[in-house]
């Protein structure tokens, strides 16, 4: 794996003007990415996951919209592009999975006509049989079968494990060098997930991809990544190789993530442990930390938030929660496995 980043994001900030004030839903984001690494970006729905990404490739960008930070890949600052150029990297050099493949496909027009399109858009003296050579050989990379018969059906004629197949092979139709995947197995069974999981950790591998894949699902995490971010109120509250965050995590708010997956391999426990309440408005955050509110182990210095440091031994794992390590290691263990704590008074049946 190459040493230089190929994308590096700086002090990303995006907030959106509302009528009821700045919804700040990125705060402070930074990461590098190198060719051949999987970043997962995990957390809650409104974490901030998807308009990172999003802001990445210039899709965030609106009247109401306010960035701030820097984007860089390859050395070029994404934030200060035109849209022209923004529309001529877009799908070349950095591609999106999105999460819905159905409404990321026009309904009333071939699947096949469709990525051929956006081959000839980016590359115009490609022929019209041309291209369709190319997308048979990119749905037979994929795994879709009889590719040269279904590259003329509709997107209706696909299945949900097939669309996003197909979704797939549209990205990496211009063979891009980073490629942002956007809970792309949210809405497959689990089979199909574990099929998809399998075909991006295959096409990372081949084709020494940069990649970033959002998720709610640590389980879909533990698959594929290198290295982990975790979001809460628009920033990072932790960081980490992918067995620091899993066998060593620092921060409540990953604790109640992890504590939420089920184990087949360890003894059932009375219950999942779970956490409390719900993410904080972005309009109204709580003094401090904003996981306080959720967290049974808060105490009076967590109505000061605290930087993104290196707590642990490992210098670049690094955590937002003012905990010592020996104190996290003990408050993190229920009923014998990693988990948050269900809150005093809360409903234990």
């Amino acid at each position: 794996m190459s040493s230089a980043p190929l994308l590096s994001v700086s002090d990303l900030r995006v907030g959106f003007a509302t009528e009821d004030g700045i919804v700040q839903a990125v705060d402070g984001v930074s990461f590098d990415l190198r060719p051949g690494e999987v970043l997962a970006i995990v957390g809650e729905s409104g974490s901030g996951k998807s308009v990172t990404a999003q802001t990445i490739i210039g899709l965030t960008r609106a009247n109401n919209a306010r960035i701030e930070g820097a984007v860089t890949l390859d050395g070029k600052d994404l934030t200060s592009a035109s849209d022209a150029e923004m529309r001529k990297l877009r799908g070349d050099r950095v591609a999106m999975i999105f999460q819905d493949p159905m409404t990321s496909f026009n309904p009333v027009y071939r699947i096949g006509d469709q990525i051929v399109e956006a081959i000839r858009t980016h590359r115009p003296d490609t022929s019209k049989g041309a291209g369709k050579a190319r997308v048979v050989e990119l749905f037979e990379a994929v795994g879709i079968p009889n590719a040269a018969g279904r590259v003329d059906d509709y997107p209706h004629e696909f299945s949900g494990g097939m669309r996003q197949r197909a979704m797939i092979a549209m990205a990496l139709a211009l063979e891009p060098e980073v490629l942002i995947a956007d809970e792309p197995t949210t809405a497959l069974d689990v089979t199909i997930q574990a099929q998809i999981l399998d075909l991006l950790e295959e096409l990372n591998r081949e084709h020494n991809l940069a990649t970033i894949l959002i998720t709610h699902d640590l389980g879909v995490v533990a698959e594929v990544a290198d290295r982990v971010l975790v979001m809460y109120a628009g920033k990072v509250v932790e960081e980490g190789t992918l067995d620091e965050i899993f066998y060593d995590p620092q921060h409540p708010y990953t604790w109640g993530l992890l504590g939420s997956l089920t184990r087949i391999d360890r003894p059932r426990p009375h219950r999942l442990p779970q956490i409390a309440g719900s993410p904080p408005s972005l309009l109204d955050l709580p003094e401090g930390c904003p996981f306080r509110p959720r967290c049974p182990h808060e105490f009076s210095k967590c109505s000061e938030y605290p930087g993104l440091e290196a707590r642990s031994e490992a210098p670049d794992h690094r955590d937002r929660c003012w905990l010592n390590p020996e104190q996290k290691r003990e408050k993190r263990q229920v009923e014998g496995q990693i988990g948050l704590e269900a809150p005093s008074g809360a409903n234990k049946a």
